[in-house]
């Protein structure tokens, strides 16, 4: 079906609807740009995370987490404050060592100024990890809010890994 210009002038509807149908458009795909945009940021600010560890870089790898970020560690002990994580990790980066994760899947999710994101990841010293965690749009752009990693346990070795846990982790007696 074409349409001329006259058309327009006689049903002045059909150019109001031609209009708004442009304009959604040009929102849905600025929406979808900002979007990606947002994604491609968090996975370079994670992937830069990673590289930074793994080269022993302290400042770069401590200036993408927030100052008020939470580490938990694989350990039931390491629940630290961003802090705490770095006088964990000042000693070992100064000797030049840090920690290597390759990244074998991400998924984020979320929208807005806060997202959240999971990813399986593999360590030559403790396998496959799973890494979650909470980032946030700040002035300084995207940050590390929060960051957890856990062993990813097969379920066939998993009472075994877990009777192990607890003869050398006593459990606490409860009241």
């Amino acid at each position: 079906m074409t349409i001329k210009f006259f058309e327009f002038r006689s049903r002045p509807w059909l150019l109001i609807t031609s209009q708004i149908m442009v304009c959604c458009a040009l929102i849905i795909a600025s929406t979808s740009t900002r979007a990606d945009s947002a994604d491609a940021l968090i996975h370079d600010l994670i992937n830069g995370l990673h590289e930074d560890a793994s080269n022993a870089v302290f400042d770069s790898y401590f200036a993408r987490y927030t100052e008020d970020a939470v580490f938990m560690g694989t350990d039931k002990s390491e629940r630290w404050t961003i802090d705490e994580f770095k006088d964990y990790a000042a000693p070992v980066f100064a000797e030049g060592r840090g920690w290597t994760y390759s990244v074998i899947e991400r998924n984020l999710e979320g929208a807005g100024d806060t997202r959240w994101f999971d990813e399986i990841l593999f360590n030559e010293k403790l396998g496959h990890c799973r890494g979650t965690g909470v980032v946030v749009l700040s002035e300084s752009g995207w940050q590390i809010a929060h960051y957890s990693l856990t062993l990813l346990i097969p379920n066939d070795i998993a009472a075994e890994v877990g009777a192990q846990t607890i003869s050398i982790d006593k459990p606490e007696p409860t009241n």
